[in-house]
């Protein structure tokens, strides 16, 4: 089936949906020119971000770890959102029930204007007291190395999910109940290797939802899909419109 004909069969099965999911991953912000800070794109001072994103780094060292996001907090404030984003912001305006699950830290769906937002992994622009436990929005880039609470001085950590750590419980929860009630399940720009998010294109379809991949290359969720998309998201989602 040619690209046009998925694009309009999804269209028209978005203008039916009463409740639609949509789970997004880094090949939307990788369109806005930020690395998916994995891999080669990932590596800084030799070290792999799966070496410094975990609670057991931060306990060794965290005036490193805070050097490497402030690095990438550098980066992404150079960022702006794309097409993609944008297009995800008006089909939200469409439907009445929409949830829009990201596995993106970056922030840019909520610059867009995405209000019905679950940032599963957490955001970067968001720090966690490691002693009061408060969380607060901050900004500043360069942030100071390392940042202390301004309530208690206790030493601060980015609100991130690290390798090792679970879900909160109330993301998961929440993802999980769009996932299941959802007509429509949109899978964006997402390798579908990292769990739980691995397992929702299988959860929608159990529960009888349509679903749908937009991705540049084939993933492990590609087979089980209903349609899958090839090309760039911010090339693709907006023909969604």
């Amino acid at each position: 089936m040619p690209d046009q004909q998925k694009i309009d069969e999804i269209k028209a099965t978005l203008a039916r949906a009463r409740a639609v999911a949509v789970l997004t991953g880094a090949g939307v912000s990788a369109d806005s020119g930020v690395p998916t800070f994995r891999g080669t794109d990932g590596l800084w001072r030799n070290f792999r971000a799966e070496d410094l994103a975990t609670p057991e780094a931060f306990a060794r060292d965290p005036r490193l770890v805070w050097e490497w996001y402030n690095w990438r907090r550098e980066l992404i404030a150079t960022k702006h959102p794309n097409e993609a984003h944008r297009a995800l912001v008006e089909l939200e305006r469409r439907h009445e029930r929409f949830l829009l699950i990201t596995q993106n830290v970056d922030g840019l769906h909520r610059d867009a204007g995405s209000s019905r937002l679950l940032e599963i992994h957490g955001n970067i622009w968001t720090v966690r007291c490691t002693a009061c436990k408060q969380i607060e929005d901050n900004r500043e880039v360069p942030i100071a190395i390392p940042p202390h609470c301004r309530a208690c001085h206790g030493l601060l950590r980015p609100h991130i999910v690290w390798f090792g750590e679970a879900l909160e419980e109330e993301a998961l929860d929440r993802s999980m109940g769009a996932v299941t009630s959802c007509d429509v399940l949109l899978i964006i720009g997402t390798s579908g290797v990292v769990n739980p998010a691995a397992s929702f294109a299988g959860i929608a379809k159990a529960g009888g939802a349509f679903v749908a991949e937009m991705n540049l290359e084939e993933t492990p969720q590609s087979a089980m899909v209903d349609l899958a998309v090839r090309g760039r998201a911010s090339d693709t989602v907006p023909l969604l419109l």
